[in-house]
């Protein structure tokens, strides 16, 4: 059974537009796609589509991303390919949330996550002082051990990282997270870079000087994160004077190495100063999930698997006769999609003609999701056994682990 096939043809036949040349199946695909993507996770949310996320984390990286897909095409075998750009794989996350399968909590709220976990600056006052001549400054961060080469296995301490959000990764056009580059990628807008590491000092006319890590790392060692001059929105920032190396304009952040060419002359004498945020690793206790990202307590000394609750995002597009997963919402899919077009061709006689029977398709798909969802008893604190609910990993009252 081919169901996007059935799809297409009961869509005509809602339009009354038989003919290819009138309508055409490609256009109507990216009417199902629409329809689909956009609109049915935010009408009803589908049992089916709940699901599992999980990623092994990385040492010393605090902060991920939703995946997103690759860029897809939308046609079923027509020379036209039409490109779908990259799309988020979940349409979100909640609890509840495991690492390594112990349970932790997990918070949608910053405020509470980051009154557990208190992000302290180090502000670090004359790191190195200016020569009054052009050239790089090597800064050794006096926090940590200053490794003459990059350890082989990472430290129990470091400093956190720059970040380029999800919505920074689509402007890059590589579905690549965290960015690698040789040089500054300059598509990423100010507003989806948030930098973890600062280098301030002033130049001769008493102006502010400031340099930061731009959450895209060196290509060849994703342990040195590469600098940028911070500028004003939309695209800002701008990438430092001098072409970038392992020893040029880069932070190690595990070693605390700072190599950085200022872009003006620094005055002699003129205080160098760092801010940046120190951590010790060790096994997350907690989970951020905000701004699409999710953010990690402890960051993590090694790999570890988490697992979240997940809604998929229906995004695997119609190029094949396996693209619609389940055969009972084909004639919602349809009714959805013909709606749709009714509405931009302005036919509102069909269109509220049809409107009872699109609710009615909507409301059966639905109750096959109600029945699973009211099939597990609301949980109490009288209903869990053991301890009524507490168990020795806390009862998600928020109170720190």
């Amino acid at each position: 059974m081919f169901l996007l096939r059935d799809i297409i043809t009961y869509v005509r036949r809602i339009v009354k537009t038989p003919s290819d040349a009138v309508l055409s199946d490609n256009l109507i695909i990216d009417y199902i796609n629409r329809f689909w993507i956009t609109d049915v996770d935010a009408r009803i949310q589908v049992f089916d589509l709940k699901t599992k996320y999980q990623f092994q984390t990385q040492p010393g990286v605090d902060q991920y991303n939703m995946p997103l897909y690759d860029i897809q095409s939308e046609t079923i075998g027509q020379p036209l390919a039409e490109d779908i750009a990259m799309f988020p794989v979940y349409q979100g996350f909640l609890g509840p949330a495991y690492i390594n399968g112990v349970p932790v909590k997990f918070q949608t709220q910053r405020d509470l996550f980051f009154n557990n976990w208190i992000n302290v600056v180090q502000n670090l006052q004359v790191v190195a002082v200016g020569t009054g001549l052009p050239g790089s400054y090597t800064i050794n961060l006096p926090i940590l051990p200053n490794f003459t080469q990059n350890p082989l296995n990472p430290p129990l301490q470091g400093i956190l990282r720059g970040h380029v959000d999800m919505t920074g990764i689509i402007a890059t056009g590589n579905n690549i997270d965290p960015p690698l580059e040789t040089t500054l990628n300059l598509d990423i807008p100010v507003a989806n870079v948030f930098p973890a590491v600062y280098i301030t000092t002033l130049d001769a006319t008493g102006q502010n000087v400031i340099v930061s890590d731009s959450g895209q790392f060196l290509v060849s060692n994703v342990n040195y994160g590469l600098l940028m001059v911070p500028g004003k929105a939309p695209y800002g920032n701008t990438a430092m004077p001098t072409p970038y190396s392992v020893t040029s304009n880069t932070v190690n952040y595990f070693t605390g190495v700072i190599n950085v060419d200022f872009p003006v002359v620094i005055p002699a004498g003129q205080n160098i100063n760092v801010q940046c945020y120190y951590f010790q690793t060790g096994l997350p206790r907690e989970i951020l999930y905000y701004n699409n990202t999710i953010t990690l307590r402890s960051p993590p000394d090694t790999q570890y698997l988490v697992e979240l609750e997940a809604y998929l995002s229906p995004a695997a597009f119609f190029n094949t006769s396996q693209a619609l997963p389940f055969g009972y919402m084909a004639e919602y899919l349809a009714r959805g999609a013909a709606r749709k077009i009714l509405s931009d061709t302005g036919d509102t006689e069909q269109f509220m003609f049809y409107e009872p029977l699109f609710k009615e398709q909507e409301l059966l798909v639905w109750k096959r999701s109600q029945r699973q969802f009211t099939s597990t008893r609301t949980q109490t604190i009288y209903s869990q056994g053991y301890n009524q609910g507490n168990n020795s990993y806390g009862n998600y009252s928020g109170v720190s682990l």
